[in-house]
């Protein structure tokens, strides 16, 4: 059944992203320490949300992420303009500095790995001078390594032995994130995350942009001021922000409210497959599938994921996805990646089909 307290997903820029606040994200990474339940953190950003456009490995990280939240003012005002109930930006840094802040009888115990030459023992030992919420367990920094090297036996061992409830990776976000992929099943800390730019903030080798900055999305410049390199990355994802809002966002949000406009909401109906003897399992969506049918859309894919066949989403008689639909297809598509199943979607009408692509998501789908 539906997890009433599990945060809702939608799809933003092409990726899921979990509608929460900074307290609601913090609750859930306290949680999964105190229960001892594995989280996988993401953080994209622009620069994130951008690369993972055309790097499927990249995008993989996200989709295959516990929580996700929006680091990024441009992907909240992007949210706030499809009508997507993603009010808050929560930054990475702003979240591991609210857990950071918080008394608590038993500490959060980090592990810092990477950064540059020095600076996860800096963190490593600022952390334990000035936090009343968390200490440093270790550090270890394995340098320019290629991602093998940097997942030895040994280092993993080391890693596991300071017994960490939180592993802050910092190796740039490609490499971090793949990184997590490559180790997590072998990493015994509930939560991972790679926060590139909070170890620097910890060891105070860099410094936080005013809070005006960031509420007017300037953090960007201020961190071009102190690190003049970032500019290029900068300047780049920008102009591709442009060109996704321009090409695929504006028109998606066009696109959607006319679409709506000329449809019966009430209509949706999601129906599982109840023929065991079938090859594939069969999902028939049917009229408008948005938040109302979440339950028994929910429902029917953990019929659909228990099931161990190839998952094909019928569509025929579709006449219209939310994004919160469309972002648990995304998540959905990778479980069944992981049981070695795929999920095939079926006769998609012409208008759907335009919903996908203008939502940047129709090349992660194989249509039939």
């Amino acid at each position: 059944m539906l997890n009433e307290n599990k945060p809702k997903q939608y799809a933003l820029m092409g990726l899921p992203f979990h509608s929460v606040s900074l307290e609601q994200a913090a609750i859930v990474i306290s949680d999964a320490i105190h229960n001892q339940h594995k989280c996988f953190l993401s953080t994209p950003n622009l620069n994130f949300t951008v690369m993972s456009q055309d790097d499927p490995e990249f995008y993989d990280s996200v989709i295959y992420s516990d929580l996700v939240v929006a680091d990024g003012m441009p992907l909240i005002w992007v949210a706030k303009l499809l009508g997507l109930p993603i009010h808050e930006r929560v930054a990475g840094s702003d979240l591991f500095a609210f857990l950071s802040k918080q008394s608590r009888e038993r500490k959060i115990r980090v592990f810092f790995f990477g950064g540059e030459a020095g600076v996860a023992e800096k963190a490593h030992h600022e952390l334990n001078l000035t936090s009343p919420g968390m200490e440093s367990c270790g550090y270890y920094d394995p340098g320019f390594v290629s991602i093998d090297e940097m997942s030895s036996d040994r280092i993993i061992e080391r890693i596991n032995a300071c017994e960490p409830d939180f592993i802050l990776v910092a190796l740039g976000a490609k490499k971090g994130q793949r990184w997590i992929m490559h180790n997590r099943e072998k990493l015994n800390a509930p939560v991972i995350s790679h926060l590139g730019a909070v170890i620097n903030f910890v060891a105070g080798s860099v410094h936080r942009a005013p809070e005006k900055w960031q509420n007017y999305g300037l953090e960007w410049l201020w961190r071009v001021k102190q690190e003049p390199k970032l500019y290029k990355r900068y300047l780049g994802d920008g102009l591709h922000f442009l060109k996704m809002l321009a090409t695929q966002t504006l028109p998606l949000c066009v696109y959607s409210k006319r679409l709506m406009s000329k449809l019966d909401t009430s209509n949706g109906e999601v129906l599982a497959d109840t023929l065991p003897a079938q090859e594939k399992f069969i999902v028939s969506l049917k009229g408008v599938i948005s938040t109302e049918q979440v339950h028994d859309f929910e429902n029917a894919l953990e019929q659909a994921l228990s099931s161990n066949k190839d998952v094909v989403i019928d569509g025929t008689k579709l006449d219209y996805l939310a994004m919160d639909i469309i972002a648990r297809l995304l998540t959905f598509q990778g479980q069944l990646h992981l049981k070695q199943n795929v999920m095939l979607l079926k006769d998609f009408p012409a208008k759907i089909i335009t919903l996908l692509r203008m939502s940047s998501v129709l090349n992660r789908f194989k249509l039939i």
